[in-house]
C-alpha cells in the first residue's frame, strides 16, 4: 500500500513514487503541496487552452452553479446547451446542423459510431464496418479501444472488441497507399464509416499527415457514400493552428467529435456534431429508431456554461494570435534540433511540437520514457513523452521564457538518455 486509496490512470504504481499533491491551478502553472511552480507543458493531458483557471471561465462556472446542478436531459432541456448547440454550430465546418453532449472524448467518438451505423440501420442499407487509421487512439471505452491501434493497451480485453478495418499511416511519399487502400475497401459497399484523427495521430506518436490526404480521403469517402467522423478531441480548439483541423483540408466531416478544450479544460463535456441527414435517419414515428444512447451527466449546465464561456473567450479575446506567436515560438525553438544526430522526425503543426529521441528502443513503452518523465519533473516540468517521443502542448498562455525552461530541459536531457547517431 502507497498510503492513498486512489489508484491513477495510465500509472504502474509498483514503479513510480507517491505522487504529489497539487493545492492550486494558475496561468501555465500546477503549483504543488510545496509550493513549487510545475509548468504544465502539455496542458494536463491537452484540455487546457487558454491557461488554468481563466477568470472568464471560473466566473461562468460560479455563476451557473447558483442556477443549476444536473437535470435529466432526456426530458427538459436548459439555457446553457442551447446557447452552446449553437454556438458550437457557428464555429463547426459549414454543414454541421446537431450537437449531441456527451462526457469525454472516447464517449463522444462512441457516439459518432453509434450514429453512423444508426443512420444505414434506419435506412435499411447493410453497412457496418468500420475504417480507422494505422496507429490511431480514440478512447478506452470498448467501441473506442477497437478502433484504435492493438497492442499492450487492450491486450487483456481483447475478447471484447469488434474488428475493424485499417488503412496504413500516410508516410511521406506513401500517400497514395492509403488512398488506395481506403479507396478498395469502399468498393465493397458496406463500410459504413471512416473514423480519423484529422492531421495528427495523437497518442500513437504525434504523427503528422497533410491535409491534402484528410481532403482526398473524403472525395473517396464521399464517392461511395461513405460517412467520415473526424476526431477532433485533441486536434480541436487550436492545437493544430486552426479552431478545427479540418479547417485545413476545407472539408466538412459528416460527423466531428469535441472535447477536451471545448470547456477550455475546465470541466468535463463533449459534444458529437453532425450532419441533418444523420439527425432525420433517426428522427421518425416508430421508437425503435430513436437514438440510444445517454449518460447521466450528459449535458451537465455548469459544463455547458463553461463551455459557452469558453466561446466568448474566442470571440473576445486575441485567442488566434496568441495561437500564431506560440507556434512561432515553437519554429524558432525547435530549429535547433533540425539536424541534432540525437533527435529525428523533428516535426510540428501549430502549437504541438514533437520530436523522437534516438534511444536504444522506441515505441511506447521504451525504457527511456519513465526516465525522461522523471528527469523532468524534477525540474519542475510536466513533459510526458510517449516512450521516445519527447512532445509539447502547451496552453496558450505560455511566455517565451517559460517554453524556453522546456527546451532547455529537452536539449540536456538528450545528453543523459540519447544515442548519437
Amino acid at each position: 500500500m502507497t498510503g492513498s486509496a486512489v489508484w491513477h490512470p495510465f500509472t504502474q504504481h509498483a514503479l513510480e513514487p507517491p505522487m504529489k499533491r497539487i493545492t492550486k491551478t494558475e496561468g501555465a502553472y500546477l503549483i504543488d503541496e510545496d509550493g513549487s511552480h510545475v509548468l504544465d507543458a502539455i496542458s494536463s493531458w491537452w484540455v487546457i487552452t487558454h491557461g488554468h483557471r481563466h477568470p472568464v471561465i471560473m466566473a461562468a462556472i460560479r455563476a451557473a452553479a447558483q442556477r443549476y446542478d444536473q437535470l435529466i436531459f432526456a426530458e427538459y432541456t436548459h439555457a446553457p446547451a442551447e446557447e452552446l448547440a449553437g454556438g458550437l454550430i457557428a464555429l463547426a465546418p459549414p454543414g454541421l446542423a446537431y450537437a449531441f453532449y456527451s462526457d469525454s472524448g472516447s464517449t463522444s467518438v462512441e457516439v459518432a459510431l453509434k450514429m453512423a451505423l444508426g443512420f444505414f440501420h434506419n435506412r435499411g442499407e447493410k453497412r457496418n464496418r468500420i475504417v480507422v487509421m494505422e496507429h490511431s487512439y480514440h478512447g478506452d471505452t470498448i467501441g473506442t479501444m477497437s478502433t484504435g491501434e492493438r497492442g499492450v493497451f487492450n491486450a487483456a480485453y481483447e475478447q471484447l472488441l469488434f474488428a475493424v478495418d485499417k488503412l496504413p499511416f500516410p508516410e511521406a511519399g506513401r500517400e497514395q497507399e492509403t488512398l488506395d487502400v481506403f479507396e478498395h475497401l469502399c468498393r465493397s459497399g458496406d463500410v459504413a464509416a471512416l473514423l480519423v484523427e484529422p492531421l495528427v495521430v495523437g497518442a500513437g506518436g504525434m504523427k503528422l499527415f497533410s491535409s491534402s490526404v484528410l481532403s482526398q480521403l473524403k472525395t473517396i469517402a464521399d464517392r461511395h457514400e461513405v460517412l467520415l467522423i473526424a476526431d477532433e478531441v485533441m486536434t480541436g480548439w487550436g492545437r493544430t493552428g486552426t479552431v478545427f483541423a479540418c479547417a485545413q483540408a476545407a472539408i466538412t466531416p459528416d460527423i466531428l467529435c469535441t472535447s477536451k478544450g471545448l470547456t477550455g479544460g475546465a470541466l468535463p463535456l463533449a459534444a458529437t456534431l453532425c450532419r441533418a441527414e444523420i439527425f432525420e435517419a433517426h428522427l421518425s414515428t416508430d421508437r425503435r429508431k430513436t437514438f440510444f444512447h445517454s449518460s447521466s451527466y450528459t449535458a451537465n449546465p455548469i459544463a455547458c456554461a463553461a463551455a459557452v464561456a469558453n466561446l466568448a473567450v474566442w470571440r473576445d479575446e486575441p485567442v488566434q494570435a496568441r495561437i500564431d506567436a506560440l507556434a512561432e515560438m515553437h519554429r524558432e525553438r525547435l530549429a535547433r534540433f533540425a539536424y541534432d544526430p540525437r533527435f529525428e522526425n523533428v516535426r510540428q503543426l501549430g502549437t504541438i511540437a514533437a520530436l523522437d529521441l534516438k534511444a536504444a528502443a522506441g515505441g511506447y513503452l521504451a525504457e527511456v520514457g519513465p526516465k525522461l518523465r522523471a528527469f523532468f519533473r524534477q525540474r519542475n516540468l510536466l513533459i510526458r513523452p510517449l516512450g521516445n517521443v519527447v512532445y509539447l502542448m502547451p496552453p496558450y498562455c505560455i511566455t517565451a521564457t517559460e517554453l524556453d525552461s522546456a527546451y532547455e530541459a529537452i536539449d540536456e536531457a538528450a545528453y543523459h538518455f540519447g544515442v548519437s547517431a
